[in-house]
């Protein structure tokens, strides 16, 4: 999100692809991710890390949801 607020898009929609790589069979993300063994760690599902996949996923996308224009 903050590669992507400052304008850094492509790296931000890299960076994201990659994070969804990391998701398990499932699609899901747990508390932590051990990269030396590349393996999830601590709790799974981990909502706070999935909320953050969804949100990133909105601003990618350009699209914002449950907003309204003010004119």
């Amino acid at each position: 999100d903050a590669l992507h607020g400052t304008g850094r898009t492509d790296e931000a929609t890299a960076l994201f692809e990659r994070l969804l790589a990391l998701r398990n069979d499932v699609g899901l993300l747990s508390e932590e991710y051990d990269v030396e063994h590349d393996r999830h760690v601590g709790n799974t599902p981990q909502a706070f890390s999935l909320v953050g996949l969804i949100n990133t996923a909105r601003h990618l996308s350009g699209r914002v949801v449950g907003s309204t224009a003010h004119g």
